[in-house]
């Protein structure tokens, strides 16, 4: 690993890997699946620069997979979110070229220029976007995914990535703020790269990110309810998930739902009591 590309990985990872995190990624998990209705498993997603981790992590489990032949990081992430498998690939299981840009496994050329200008209004404003996005320095030797219950398996994550729906992700905001004291929060939206660079910026920043999908998400196949994309840093989930908890603890349920109330969204018009509804008589 080279130490001064990557100075500031374990302030970026916190204690996790070191630590148990506050409560067990398993019970993380089905807290947030229960109280907020996700759709889908939370994503721990985890960069791997020294081979020493590596060879761990592929000894810790069973279930390990790779991809069969290259493919996109978010098609990566379909196995991991949708059917609680363990991803793990290098570069030359990745087709996405804006992937392999923002991993640090490609640099800048003109083809990558050019896939982009149909975003932007000339050439150079094409170039100068790309120059902008967050990117991994040299060094990434490989990624792997998994739902949040099985981050044990490499030590706990880097990033939780969530596909959500507009109202989960903004539950999932609020409870980030307030567990983290951070207000108001400012995602970074990058062109054509929303599940690569937008986990690779908050990996490097430590910040949470909220973002829509690609142009080409949905007809690839990658979302399937035009979800939005939240990341939190992996040294951050706990805390969310103990504010969570507070939160059931003093208001009997959380944000997204009202106590005692399995429908998400029925709180319309914060629990107008106009909203209502009986059964016919008989």
């Amino acid at each position: 690993m080279n130490a001064a590309i990557w100075s500031n990985e374990k302030k970026r990872r916190g204690a996790y890997g070191v630590e148990p995190p506050p409560i067990p990624y398993e019970e993380m998990q089905a807290l947030l699946m229960r109280e907020l209705r996700l759709y889908h498993y939370p994503i721990a997603v985890r960069f791997f620069c020294d081979p020493q981790e590596i060879e761990r992590f592929k000894e810790s489990s069973q279930e390990i997979e790779s991809p069969l032949k290259p493919i996109t990081f978010c098609q990566w992430e379909i196995a991991a979110r949708m059917q609680g498998r363990i991803i793990y690939g290098e570069q030359r299981d990745l087709s996405c070229k804006h992937a392999r840009y923002s991993f640090g496994w490609k640099e800048l050329d003109e083809l990558e220029i050019q896939s982009q200008a149909r975003y932007t209004r000339d050439l150079g404003q094409s170039e100068r976007f790309i120059r902008s996005k967050e990117r991994l320095p040299g060094g990434l030797l490989g990624v792997a995914v998994a739902p949040l219950a099985k981050a044990d398996c490499f030590g706990g994550p880097d990033t939780v990535h969530f596909y959500c729906d507009p109202m989960q992700a903004y539950h999932l905001a609020v409870d980030y703020m307030a567990a983290t004291d951070t207000h108001p929060l400012r995602p970074a939206l990058m062109v054509n790269s929303a599940a690569c660079a937008g986990n690779v910026w908050t990996y490097q920043t430590g910040s949470f990110n909220m973002l829509p999908a690609c142009s080409g998400s949905y007809s690839a196949g990658k979302t399937e309810r035009s979800e939005l994309n939240v990341m939190i840093p992996g040294a951050e989930i706990g805390v969310v998930c103990l504010c969570l908890m507070e939160r059931i603890e003093t208001q009997g349920s959380s944000s997204l739902v009202r106590p005692g109330d399995g429908f998400p969204g029925a709180d319309i018009c914060k629990n107008c009591p106009l909203i209502g509804f009986k059964k016919l008589s008989a």
